[in-house]
Parts: structure tokens; C-alpha cells; sequence
């Protein structure tokens, strides 16, 4: 990275900012030497900013693949802030539940919009069984999206080490939705059977055939810079039902996104709903 100038430096985070949203600047130059060096011998190319002038031409999908690989964080665990599950818990999934009984529809969508490895919508799949004891009648499905291939073929295993379910399962949720593997343990399929998996760049337009009645996209806005994360949060406002619930990270707010985003807060957690309120025309 010493031989690079300033405005290479610049055209490298550009590409990464365009590629998949995450933005940076001159405090995380050290990514080009952790994260790209190794694609530079990977791909047999002279530097970091020839590897990105190839990722750009056409037919260079592996290496724009190994970029994205590369620089994304894979943070996570179960039940990540424990506040949102309570949220969900005890405010949210009753209202909707009720809600559903009224109108007579047993059709529940989930979507985990950053799901990284998987321990987020698993946790969500724990929480409907503890809520729904007649599960089995229900429509329910959870989708798992990530712009990373690596982070969701380890989803769709359900296999996570010892470490990553001491990080946020208690024993009695291990007890009833984990079993041993070799590498582990294994979620149970009666978890497992709610959620699918697609890979997503969040970057790009959303094909959804019907409405969500709840999303998270917690924690991965905060590498967007302001104006790429508002516009993310409004295009996922049309996605959520008309009583649907929206959840964010602990540091994530919506005030910046306008009016339409009503916050709701419960159980130390703050989510929000769209603001169904009639607006008053300026006269």
C-alpha cells in the first residue's frame, strides 16, 4: 500500500462504495493491505487498484465476488442486542398475531435483511416457537438475505461451533433447538425449515412478490454513508405490510429518513412502523 497515492487510495474506496455500499476513508487504508493483498496474489495482478481497474471490466464477476468476500464484516451472533427479541417477544409478534387471527390469515413474512451467518434469523425462528405453539398451522417463512456467498453457505448449514453459541443462547434455548455435531452444534430442521436463503446486495432493486409483516436490517447501514443509508431505508419502506415492523441496530436511527417512518419503542428497544397518519397539505 506504500506505493500508492492518495488518489489511488481514493479510487479503490470508490469501487468498494459502488460494489457493495460500505464506505471509507483514509483511517481504513490498512483494509487494502489486510483484505485486498492476498486477491493481488490471488488474481496474479501488479496492486490493489489493478485488481479493482479488472473487477471493473466486463466478465470479472469472480473477482468483484472476492472483493465483496474480502471487505465484508461478518458480525454477529444469537440474539445480537437482546433488546429487539424482547421487542419482538412481548410487543410485537402478540400484535401481529392477533392481528392475523382477525382477518383470519395464518401467513407470517420475515425478512433478515443482513443475515450474515445466519444466527440472526435463527434467533427469529427460535422466538416463533416459543410464541406459536401451533406453528406447524401456520404459513411462515423467514428469508435470509447477505451479499455474501461464503457467509450464507455457512447459514444453510445451521452448524455453528461451541464459541458462536455461547455468544448469546442460553441453555435452555440450546437444550431445545440445538443438537451435537462434529464441528459443534446443529440447529434443529424445525427451525431450519422456516428460513431460506438468497443472496441479495441491498444495493440493488428489490423483487419481492408481497410484502414483509416484519424486517430487520440492523447493523450494516452503519457502513453506508448518510444519503445510501436513507435511500435504503425508504425503498424498504413499500416492502413492509401496512402494519408491518420495522427493527434497526441499537445505533441506527430513522429520524433522518422523513415522516413516513413511525418509532415505536418497547422493552429498551426502538422499531418503527410506517406512519399511516393522514398529512395535512400546507395551505
Amino acid at each position: 500500500m506504500a506505493s500508492l497515492k492518495p488518489e489511488e487510495i481514493h479510487a479503490i474506496f470508490d469501487y468498494i462504495e459502488e460494489l457493495c455500499g460500505i464506505a471509507l476513508d483514509e483511517t481504513k487504508s490498512y483494509l487494502i493491505d489486510a483484505r485486498l493483498d492476498p486477491l493481488v496474489q490471488q488474481f496474479q495482478v501488479q496492486s490493489p487498484l489493478e485488481l479493482v481497474n479488472q473487477a471493473k471490466r466486463s466478465g470479472s464477476d469472480s473477482i468483484r465476488r472476492a472483493i465483496v468476500e474480502a471487505i465484508t464484516t461478518r458480525e454477529t451472533s444469537f440474539f445480537r442486542d437482546a433488546s429487539p427479541f424482547e421487542a419482538l417477544k412481548f410487543k410485537v409478534l402478540p400484535e401481529l398475531i392477533d392481528q392475523k387471527i382477525k382477518i383470519r390469515s395464518n401467513r407470517l413474512r420475515i425478512w433478515s435483511a443482513a443475515a450474515s451467518t445466519g444466527q440472526e434469523a435463527c434467533s427469529i425462528g427460535m422466538v416463533l416457537h416459543d410464541m406459536i405453539p401451533d406453528i406447524d398451522r401456520w404459513d411462515i417463512q423467514i428469508l435470509g438475505t447477505d451479499i455474501s456467498e461464503v457467509a450464507l453457505a455457512k447459514a444453510r448449514s445451521g452448524v455453528y461451533s461451541s464459541l458462536e453459541v455461547d455468544r448469546g443462547l442460553s441453555g435452555s434455548a440450546r437444550q431445545r433447538y440445538l443438537s451435537s455435531h462434529p464441528d459443534g452444534y446443529q440447529v434443529q430442521s424445525s427451525v431450519l425449515k422456516l428460513i431460506r436463503y438468497q443472496q441479495l446486495n441491498l444495493l440493488e432493486p428489490f423483487r419481492f412478490p408481497t410484502p414483509f409483516d416484519i424486517i430487520f436490517c440492523r447493523n450494516v447501514a452503519i457502513y453506508f454513508d448518510k444519503d445510501v443509508k436513507i435511500q435504503l431505508f425508504r425503498r424498504l419502506l413499500p416492502l413492509l405490510s401496512e402494519y408491518g415492523y420495522l427493527f434497526v441496530g441499537a445505533s441506527e436511527s430513522l429520524f433522518d429518513c422523513g415522516p413516513e417512518f413511525q418509532p415505536q419503542a418497547h422493552c429498551r428497544s426502538t422499531f418503527y412502523q410506517p406512519n399511516l397518519q393522514p398529512r395535512v397539505s400546507a395551505s
